[in-house]
């Protein structure tokens, strides 16, 4: 599953993490909302064509990377083991540290290594399919480790674990919800201690009750925020404490026992923009209510232009909201109506990793690796379209100073002049 003053403020509003340069600290950047800083990021690639580097992983894994000054990390699974895995900038391995025995992923796309790694540039954070959750420093040396199933109770999801762990000015937070348990917790990012821990048992039907979003950190007039999607419901919390602010209910009106939820909510100009229903529906929540606010703060609702497992983007007053089989929808976030919307090369293949914008231009990637480039303007325009070697894709692509990573289950590209 970013700290900042970069795109996406509100008044009053903005999402916690602070500026800095050109880090990628969790699986949708420095903002939250899979927007890069910079411009002039490459348009055209081949896998002989405009790559810096490319390197063979140790072990396959799923995680998005995350990049902080010289150092990018990642996860996976080796020798049966869980792995975070350090590279430099040239694609170097700096250090891998072993954090428990590896869950192997149970669906084809998937692994033991999904939920992508989070930093606050002092200390980072990992978490892994085993319910272990390690802290170490960014040379690698652990700091502590929790395994939160062993602590709090089993994983009983039907899928593999897919929620990444999120930071507050405080806490390293992680949500859990699954059938028999759900459960939000956070620890002291310093030593691991519990410091709040709410139950998250929501009525919501057999598979429903399982989620695989990531929350979001929201900086709400000065205090921090969790909003979090899944079970059929958007709730938010204060960070603090864990005590339940508001609640929008009704994303499920005919309770369909199979509506899990994966794609996670954005936000953007005091708006939270969350997709549901495998992509049947997208609702948008505006801030600032308290209890259940179904009635009051729901802006505006979209049937079937939604998105089952890649997360939007926001930017500059607009949501990109990426469908699994490659229809981008453009919306103004503050009245949902539709901008433009266009369909990529239909395809066998979906999409599952999430869309990012960097400078003029919107890039997403199917799970094949072939990246489509649009222009970031007023009308749905290909710009290109970049094949690599067809290994399985669905970590989101990271585009940071100007160059791109791309992880597929096997290897790490970067992407730009050598």
């Amino acid at each position: 599953m970013r700290l900042m003053t970069l795109v996406g403020l509100a008044v009053g509003l903005a999402v916690t993490i602070p500026a800095n340069g050109g880090n990628w600290p969790n699986w949708r950047g420095a903002g939250q909302n899979g927007v890069a800083e910079g411009s002039n990021y490459p348009t055209q690639w081949s896998e002989t064509e405009n790559i810096a580097w490319k390197v063979t992983l140790p072990g396959r894994g799923s995680s998005t990377p995350i990049v902080w000054g010289d150092q990018i990390f990642l996860t996976c699974g080796v020798d049966g083991r869980n792995v975070i895995l350090s590279y430099d900038l040239k694609g170097k391995e700096v250090w891998r540290m072993m954090v428990g025995e590896e869950k192997p992923g149970k669906h084809k796309k998937a692994s033991g290594s999904n939920s992508s790694c989070v930093t606050d540039g002092t200390y980072l954070y990992g978490y892994f399919k085993s319910g272990d959750l390690v802290c170490a420093d960014l040379k690698g040396k652990e700091k502590w480790i929790v395994n939160l199933q062993d602590k709090f109770g089993k994983d009983t999801l039907w899928w593999d674990l897919g929620t990444s762990p999120v930071l507050t000015k405080d806490f390293c937070v992680v949500a859990v919800m699954q059938t028999g348990g759900s459960y939000v917790v956070a620890l002291d990012k310093k030593t691991g201690e519990v410091k709040w821990k709410i139950d998250r048992n929501l009525p919501a039907p057999e598979e429903a009750n399982q989620s695989y979003t990531t929350p979001l950190v929201i900086n709400d007039n000065g205090g921090e925020t969790l909003v979090i999607c899944g079970a059929d419901h958007v709730t938010a919390y204060l960070a603090s404490s864990g005590e339940e602010i508001w609640r929008v209910g009704g994303l499920n009106p005919k309770q369909n026992g199979y509506f899990r939820s994966i794609a996670s909510p954005a936000f953007l100009d005091g708006i939270v923009i969350a997709p549901y229903a495998r992509g049947e529906s997208v609702t948008a929540i505006k801030l600032g209510g308290k209890g259940d606010v179904t009635k009051t703060h729901v802006v505006w609702k979209k049937e079937g232009e939604g998105s089952d497992v890649p997360t939007p983007a926001v930017s500059r007053g607009r949501a990109y909201i990426l469908g699994d089989k490659g229809v981008l929808h453009c919306v103004d976030v503050a009245t949902g109506e539709k901008i433009w919307s266009g369909q990529t090369e239909r395809h066998r293949t979906g999409f599952s990793s999430s869309p990012v914008i960097a400078g003029d231009k919107i890039y997403i990637t199917r799970e094949d690796g072939k990246t489509f480039v649009l222009q970031n303007g007023d009308e749905f325009k290909i710009l290109a379209e970049n094949e690599l070697n067809e290994t399985q894709t669905v970590a989101s692509l990271v585009p940071v100073n100007g160059r791109i990573l791309i992880r597929t289950d096997e290897e790490l590209y970067c992407v730009g002049h050598p």
